[in-house]
């Protein structure tokens, strides 16, 4: 009896030996899977999710080959497939904390909106002085936005910049809406998009907006303007506002004020805000 209980003390202990193995090596293979490997730059089509184990050029679209994370890529390609829209909040040294962190919540609050910041690199910005940020991505590599949004704080260096400005005309030509919060409307006239057009912004700086944007029209004491692709919010908490007012544009009232209800944002008013121009949604999703 005591050779039987013996063995098969003996196979039990075999058997969690050999779990622990299996364990230790698929924690291996997790590890290997979040390294980096090498995908084409974004272009917008199915090849950005193509993973190739060396440099080179992409034989579809001829886009360098850049090294990214293929835990996260992996995971874009997931949030492609299920009908999210990318969120990219721009984001720079001396951003306004709620200018950015408002509309990131109330995106990142509703289903069905994929929520990143760009910058123009990966290095970390500030924050009105003493919040350090990381970016999720650099202009290089930032994925194909649908959403951009442009807050405002000491955006005025950055108006010079022209691959910034570059990259917000590039954006604007796809993306189905262009969000700017306070003086990040600047930002938005210096690539173009307010011309002809109505818009606000923080009202310390309409004055200043309106000399460098002659051709538009910046309303004062206005919540927000709503262009059809061109969404202009006052300063600051606006931007909770403005992008609220972008979510029941997209999804529905229903799903905005139960966003808002999940904030406790209880000053938001739906109606507030001037629509100028709004076209039905003809891209099918929700």
């Amino acid at each position: 009896m005591n050779a039987v209980t013996d063995y098969i003390r003996c196979w039990l202990l075999t058997c969690l030996l050999v779990v622990s193995f299996v364990r230790v090596e698929a924690q291996k293979v997790a590890q290997k899977e979040d390294l980096m490997a090498y995908y084409c730059e974004p272009c917008g089509s199915d090849c950005d999710f193509e993973r190739h184990d060396k440099p080179g050029v992409c034989k579809h679209c001829g886009m360098q080959f850049i090294k990214r994370s293929i835990s996260l890529m992996d995971s874009l390609q997931k949030a492609q497939k299920t009908g999210k829209r990318n969120v990219a909040i721009f984001i720079h040294d001396g951003v306004e904390i709620l200018d950015f962190s408002g509309p990131s919540e109330v995106f990142a609050s509703t289903q069905g909106f994929n929520v990143y910041t760009v910058s123009l690199s990966k290095e970390p910005i500030t924050s009105q002085g003493f919040i350090k940020i990381i970016p999720n991505y650099s202009l290089a590599d930032c994925p194909k936005p649908d959403i951009v949004v442009l807050p405002g704080g000491q955006t005025g260096p950055f108006l010079k910049n022209e691959t910034l400005i570059n990259w917000i005309k590039s954006c604007a030509q796809e993306a189905e809406i262009m969000l700017s919060v306070c003086t990040g409307a600047g930002l938005l006239a210096k690539a173009g998009l307010l011309d002809g057009k109505q818009a606000t912004t923080f009202h310390n700086y309409i004055e200043p907006l309106q000399k460098a944007t002659p051709n538009a029209k910046i309303l004062r004491d206005t919540r927000f303007v709503d262009n059809g692709q061109i969404i202009t919010t006052a300063g600051v908490s606006a931007g909770i506002d403005g992008a609220l007012h972008v979510v029941a544009k997209l999804k529905g009232l229903d799903v905005a004020t139960k966003t808002a209800r999940y904030m406790e944002y209880d000053k938001w008013k739906p109606n507030e805000g001037l629509v100028v121009d709004q076209p039905a949604n003809t891209t099918g999703r929700r």
